[in-house]
């Protein structure tokens, strides 16, 4: 089976962010014969923004819907006619959510069940959800709503009666230039000669937005409902960033934020029990698989279950970047013209 969205009619909540963007761009470079694509987002100058990349008179199946994913009718209303939903709406800065705690339940949480009570009611097919690796072993309320999210989106396949619909889950580690992000951070203070480090020995997982819509389409080509989806990816410490981006600049130890941990974590040590290791992803399983096993799952796929103990994390990983590969990393996918 290989993925085809040709003719298909398609949702992204949070469109007009950065993974937003780079989907659309990638969908419309893949697949030319969209039915129709919806942007759905509550900033309307983003949308005016997008729109002046992606305008109709060239995308002509392209549409921009203003809406929050909070408003369960606005967003059953945008749902009518659509084959499949890519959920990237998250409210996920970490402080402003120990700020604003019910700010991001709201979003986080509820919205995502506004989500999944539209699909079941509007005859969609297919549900992919972008979770974050905060959401592994949660230690701030970001990851801990995003985790709640995961499992409603899990166990959403267990109230799907005999409709013909699959929610999945993909988790993944910092996009590297995505906004808000350590690079262009780094990047602006690099012009003040000081880059703020909050601990030496940080660590992170490094992924690109096109990696992160790669795994969209494979969970949206592979899934069978209730998985989580993890790829296998890189870490790099924070220091080496630094240095990547500004090799002259001192580096000023400014300690961990509230919420921030030390080492990212994708996939716990309990959840290695119900984890499979495939090529270049690792999928866990959901613990009550709706109308399928674990054998069922490896017999299909292939992979093989990860080692009791198993966990995924930053700080342990096998795979790193260079100071020098960041570099390439930053030139790649964030700014061709870079240079130190």
């Amino acid at each position: 089976m290989s993925l085809d969205l040709n003719n298909k009619s398609i949702l992204i909540t949070g469109g007009t962010g950065s993974f937003g963007k780079k989907f659309v761009e990638m969908v419309y470079a893949r697949f030319p014969h969209i039915n129709r694509l919806v942007i759905f987002s509550r900033d309307e100058l983003k949308q005016f923004e997008m729109s002046q990349v992606f305008p109709h008179s060239r995308y002509n199946s392209i549409r921009y819907f203003i809406g929050d994913v909070r408003d369960g009718q606005r967003f059953k209303r945008a749902c009518e006619g659509i084959d499949i939903i890519v959920h990237a709406a998250a409210m996920k800065q970490v402080p402003a959510a120990e700020y604003n705690p019910m700010e991001c339940i709201k979003t986080n949480i509820l919205g995502a069940e506004n989500i999944i009570n539209a699909a079941l009611d509007c005859g969609v097919k297919d549900v992919v959800a972008l979770s974050t690796d905060k959401a592994a072993a949660p230690i701030n309320l970001y990851g801990a709503t995003k985790l709640c999210s995961d499992k409603l989106f899990v166990a959403a396949n267990n109230m799907k009666g005999k409709r013909d619909i699959r929610f999945s889950v993909v988790r993944y580690g910092n996009v590297i230039g995505s906004r808000g992000s350590v690079v262009p951070f780094f990047m602006k203070k690099r012009k003040e000669g000081v880059l703020p480090i909050t601990h030496p020995e940080m660590t992170r997982f490094n992924i690109s937005l096109e990696e992160g819509v790669e795994l969209v389409f494979h969970a949206l080509e592979h899934h069978w409902g209730g998985e989580i989806f993890v790829p296998k990816i890189p870490s790099y410490v924070i220091t080496d960033m630094a240095e990547a981006i500004g090799p002259d600049c001192r580096q000023e130890v400014v300690g961990v934020r509230p919420g921030e941990k030390l080492h990212e974590e994708m996939i716990t040590e309990t959840d290695s029990l119900s984890t499979v290791e495939l090529d270049k992803y690792y999928v866990i399983l959901p613990a009550i698989p709706p109308t399928w096993t674990t054998e069922d799952f490896l017999k299909a796929h292939g992979g093989k279950m990860v080692k009791e103990g198993f966990k995924y994390n930053s700080g342990t990983n096998e795979e790193w970047l260079s100071v020098e590969q960041l570099r390439e990393e930053i030139r790649q996918h964030v700014d061709p013209a870079f240079s130190v």
